[in-house]
């Protein structure tokens, strides 16, 4: 047989382009959609929440986390422009090495016909919402609620750690991490202590504490709490009350003042912070992330001018 002559290989040469650039790309494996917070988060293998940072294709695959930690953010159906700060100030983070972090936005039974649609709409565009089964309150058992639910909700994947936080609340995923990085994985009750009664630490102050997650499931088998009527009262303090009582919760941690509450006139933020309290509008939010540097470094643009 004679070989190709060179006119046939010119000939051919537009027939391969078409093969490489239309029939060669269906054939490799779909990437990963984003998801969440689109082009910011993706899902991978071992990280199921929106809080998970997108990785680039080239990236060698992760080495299992180190532990795995909850963040319930307790808020009301009706704060919505709230959530979408607080979904900023954890997306635009960066990643917590090492560890699993998922948040979650909790709240009790959505009532208002409006607040359903548009929490429905969350739940498709985020799927970072748990609706507990419960009426909406502050200091009558919503964190009982929270807490009793968890070893339930996530049984099929459970988490080292379970925090409770409020929307008022910017904490530092990283900084945390590393706090609970080395700490023990049972009986851990970790947060801003709160001295009472000669005691250093009775209760962690209700901005945000971390519990393992056999404390979690003993709250939700522990009848006595319900028989002494103790889910009703300040929230932060109740808790302290269930574990002194039951001797659970034996390794203790304060951050103090990592954690604190912002002043007045917020000129007390650290370098070093866990969580900072009391972020309670949006000029707060705002100092936050100006103080951290979260609105510093975004590529200009002649769509906008900030100043």
């Amino acid at each position: 047989m004679k070989p190709p002559s060179s006119t046939s290989c010119l000939l051919l040469a537009p027939l391969g382009l078409l093969l490489v650039v239309f029939v060669l790309p269906s054939l490799r494996p779909s990437r990963v959609g984003a998801d969440g917070l689109g082009a910011l988060c993706a899902r991978r293998a071992g990280y199921d929440g929106w809080y998970t940072v997108k990785v680039a294709p080239s990236a060698p695959a992760e080495s299992e986390p180190e532990f795995s930690l909850l963040v319930g953010v307790l808020t009301m159906p009706n704060r919505r422009e709230r959530r979408d700060i607080v979904r900023l100030a954890y997306a635009l983070q960066p990643r917590a090495v090492g560890a699993r972090v998922d948040v979650r936005f909790v709240f009790c039974n959505v009532t208002d016909p409006v607040d359903a649609a548009l929490v429905a709409l969350e739940i498709k565009r985020h799927g970072d919402i748990v609706v507990l089964d419960c009426t909406e309150n502050m200091n009558d058992g919503k964190t009982y609620a929270y807490l009793s639910s968890v070893p339930r909700l996530f049984a099929g994947n459970p988490y080292d750690y379970v925090m409770k936080t409020d929307d008022d609340t910017y904490l530092r995923v990283a900084a945390l991490v590393d706090e609970l990085r080395g700490k023990p994985r049972e009986d851990v009750y970790l947060g801003y202590g709160y001295a009472m009664g000669g005691q250093p630490m009775p209760f962690m102050h209700g901005m945000g504490y971390v519990v393992s997650w056999d404390v979690a499931s003993w709250v939700a088998k522990a009848g006595e709490i319900l028989d002494r009527n103790d889910t009703a009262g300040p929230e932060d303090l109740m808790v302290g009350k269930w574990l002194n009582l039951a001797g659970r919760g034996r390794n203790r941690y304060d951050l103090k003042p990592r954690m604190y509450d912002l002043n007045w006139d917020m000129d007390n933020f650290r370098p070093d912070t866990v969580a900072a309290h009391m972020l309670k509008d949006n000029r707060r939010w705002a100092a936050a992330f100006r103080y951290f540097n979260v609105t510093a470094g975004f590529k200009p643009s002649n769509l906008y001018h900030l100043p």
